[in-house]
């Protein structure tokens, strides 16, 4: 018997805006995807994966090397299998989660790669999503770019990311008033970071970087040292600041199912 359902939520982008064009291979990472759903099925949870269109997420090239399972080829080859077949990996729409009723599912999960930037981060039916785990205090977790994703709660998400762009964080700042995850501690993909991926991979900047989004919206961002496992939780809100952090977050989101099963 499965000890409850988990929501997956996907990105659909395969490209992002930078400061130089369009970038065309944009997604989300495979590691971040799978080993988190992997552990959850391990620990006995039914992992449903949902996107606002229905496909299943692109898997960025970047994350598609032994490198994000700490070398080990054999997790990788693993990886990819489990994700090409697993029947938990064949994405279901955003709406369907949503007609078929939150209250079926225990927790969300957010992946990241830089994806989630593009579309999960204004989109309204996530948006619905998180409002209901947030009012129901259910657990929370995001993960990289993940944590971006939280703002498409506010009441005008799309106006935020559109005065980000623009350069206007006065105006963005005004559009996240009532942001429900304003005063939470949390971590997402770090600067420094960031410029490792603009300066060997995009070859180009993005608008505008994760903590000072975050910062921004009223959020507490606090991040570890670049590229090591960091994970915070702040009441039902567990976020995990890079690839490395994807054991780490699977983890501390079991420990929190559990410790909210028990309790129920």
């Amino acid at each position: 018997m499965s000890e409850g359902k988990v929501v997956v939520l996907g990105s659909n982008a395969t490209r992002i805006e930078t400061k130089g064009g369009y970038w065309g291979n944009t997604g989300q990472y495979l590691n971040e995807t799978v080993v988190p759903a992997m552990a959850l099925i391990g620990a006995g949870y039914e992992v449903v994966l949902a996107t606002p269109d229905g496909t299943p997420p692109t898997i960025d090239r970047a994350s598609d090397a032994p490198a994000h399972f700490g070398g080990d080829v054999a997790a990788y080859e693993h990886a990819k299998v489990f994700y090409a077949d697993d029947p938990s990996m064949k994405a279901r729409t955003l709406r369907s989660v949503l007609d078929e009723g939150l209250d079926n599912y225990a927790a969300i999960f957010i992946p990241g790669g830089q994806a989630p930037i593009v579309d999960l981060m204004q989109d309204q039916e996530i948006g619905e999503i998180l409002r209901h785990f947030h009012e129901h205090e259910k657990p929370t977790a995001m993960l990289c770019h993940g944590p971006i994703s939280s703002v498409a709660a506010m009441p005008y998400a799309r106006e935020f990311r559109a005065a980000l762009i623009a350069g206007d964080p006065e105006k963005a700042k005004e559009w996240a008033q009532g942001w429900q995850y304003a005063g939470y501690r949390m971590t997402v993909f770090e600067k420094a970071e960031e410029k490792v991926i603009e300066d060997t991979i995009l070859h180009a900047k993005i608008y505008f970087d994760m903590p000072f989004a975050l910062g921004l919206a009223g959020a507490i961002v606090d991040t570890g040292p670049d590229f090591e496992p960091y994970v915070i939780e702040d009441r039902e809100l567990i976020t995990g600041q890079n690839p490395r952090s994807d054991h780490p977050i699977a983890a501390a989101l079991i420990a929190a199912l559990d410790r909210k099963r028990v309790a129920a």
